[in-house]
């Protein structure tokens, strides 16, 4: 086809002009974490497959969709009531902010449990960003979707050494794998890959473990409101360490 028959490639939208609408969408992740998520989304192959669990009002299916505008996000959540979750009202949201993004057509909505819609589940998932019920037992079945990513495929766990669930998920799950190998962690927002693991790969994961009981240990402060022995321990907001 001669080029000036071709369909002109959209322009990629920057990180910065995404996340200045993504910042004023309820939700815990934050900039630096955002720009994470960016930057797996963006190694996504055309016509790729990310998957969310736990989705909230959409800041991170926002920043997902818009960094891999070629692959298809599905965004899981049952979105259940309660004073922190909001019910349908949070769905409502969600739609929104997506439309407000321009993701609508890009984002598959799955409204259900991640561990009631896993044992049906049959697609290969190139990225896989886990930010779920942040239970022992919920991350621990979460953690089963990794079965569905190839090997190289990516996996970010949000309140990784933060939340005690989640860590005790990855101690008890993670830790003894042969196949998910931890990178880093942006705060609390860990990295793996699907890959061999070495011992140095373990000590990575132990070597967290100060932090994470650090991060224990401010949020028993915050809840007693012991407010400036937290800030003694370098945490100066009243939110938790996410």
């Amino acid at each position: 086809m001669p080029a000036e028959q071709q369909s002109p490639t959209p322009a990629h939208p920057d990180f910065e002009t995404v996340y200045g609408q993504a910042r004023d969408i309820g939700g815990w992740l934050t900039q630096a974490q955002a720009r994470a998520l960016w930057d797996e989304a963006r190694a996504v192959p055309d016509g790729g497959l990310i998957v969310e669990i736990g989705s909230h009002q959409g800041r991170s299916t926002v920043v997902l969709a818009a960094a891999a505008p070629r692959a298809r996000v599905v965004a899981i959540d049952p979105f259940v009531d309660g004073a922190m979750f909001g019910g349908l009202a949070t769905r409502d949201r969600f739609h929104a902010n997506l439309a407000r993004a321009g993701v609508v057509g890009q984002v598959e909505l799955r409204q259900a449990k991640s561990t009631q819609l896993r044992p049906s589940w049959t697609e290969p998932i190139d990225f896989l960003y886990i930010d779920g019920k942040h239970d022992y037992w919920t991350l621990s079945d979460d953690l089963l979707w990794t079965r569905f990513l190839p090997d190289g495929a990516r996996v970010c766990i949000h309140d990784a050494y933060s939340s005690i669930g989640v860590t005790l998920g990855l101690l008890r799950h993670v830790l003894p794998s042969r196949r998910l190998r931890y990178l880093d962690r942006t705060g609390s927002l860990a990295r793996f890959e699907v890959a061999p693991v070495s011992r140095a790969d373990r000590l990575r994961i132990l070597a967290e473990l100060p932090w994470w009981l650090r991060n224990v240990g401010v949020k028993v402060l915050l809840r007693l409101r012991l407010y400036p022995l937290a800030r003694l321990v370098g945490h100066h907001d009243r939110a938790d360490p996410y």
